[in-house]
């Protein structure tokens, strides 16, 4: 290898450890700036249930984006952390609230929460999924509903001044965790069904139920999960659809 090709090599070395040439940044952006044109093009209506699902207020941040595939599914523990991380403004969090209240009953429906929204069908979710056949749709890792994050979305509702959210959910929660053995998760559109291959008294849903609880009677908790300069931050308590007077 001569001086100058160990040089370059060398070069390349440094950038894949330091950052990413400006090279991959101009490329990832065009990438983004033609989402909207390969959306307009999707002759197969893919991806234009985006339009009927979103309401007139409300928005979330997409699952994935990458100059391959725009992933345009909702993820509900992306969503909830980054308002847990101030990933999002104050503006941006009320939105995904705003979101959550308009489309209940897919998000949420008979038991929080949807891990995603909508389900991968025909052979996709094969693919994506990793062939695992518990993940048919509406189950699973393919939108089924999970316990567990109910303690993420409560604290993301406090955060955001919108505890009345966090209450319809619990109480969803304890008309049938209990007595269906506190499942791992559900399966449905609805989250109606306990999943075909869900593991019972499971901790991780008696946590999520535990530390939800645990949140909505002294907001203070979500101290031990935000960071230090959040903190000083008092969530203002807002009106919203569901507020019940």
């Amino acid at each position: 290898m001569t001086l100058l090709e160990t040089l370059e090599t060398s070069n390349f070395i440094e950038m894949g450890i330091y950052g990413y040439p400006i090279e991959i940044q101009a490329l990832f952006f065009m990438a983004l700036r033609c989402a909207l044109v390969m959306l307009k093009q999707d002759a197969d209506g893919k991806e234009y249930w985006v339009f009927e699902f979103m309401p007139m207020r409300g928005g979330y941040f997409i699952g994935n984006v990458s100059p391959a595939r725009m992933d345009f599914r909702w993820f509900a523990l992306g969503n909830c952390v980054a308002i847990l991380a101030s990933l999002a403004t104050p503006e941006q969090s009320a939105a995904i609230m705003d979101l959550i209240e308009a489309r209940w009953e897919e998000l949420v429906g008979e038991m929080p929460l949807k891990i995603s929204y909508p389900a991968i069908e025909s052979h996709e979710w094969r693919i994506v999924t990793g062939c695992d056949p518990k993940n048919t749709r509406w189950s699973y890792h393919n939108g089924g509903s999970w316990p567990v994050l109910l303690w993420l979305l409560t604290a993301a509702c406090i955060k955001t001044g919108r505890p009345q959210i966090a209450r319809r959910a619990i109480d969803l929660a304890e008309s049938r965790l209990l007595e269906d053995s506190w499942p791992e998760y559900y399966d449905g559109k609805l989250g109606r069904y306990v999943g075909k291959q869900a593991r019972k008294y499971q901790t991780w849903s008696i946590a999520g139920y535990l530390v939800a609880k645990m949140m909505l009677e002294d907001p203070s908790h979500l101290g031990m999960i935000s960071l230090e300069e959040d903190r000083q931050m008092k969530p203002v308590i807002k009106r919203s659809s569901s507020w019940t007077c």
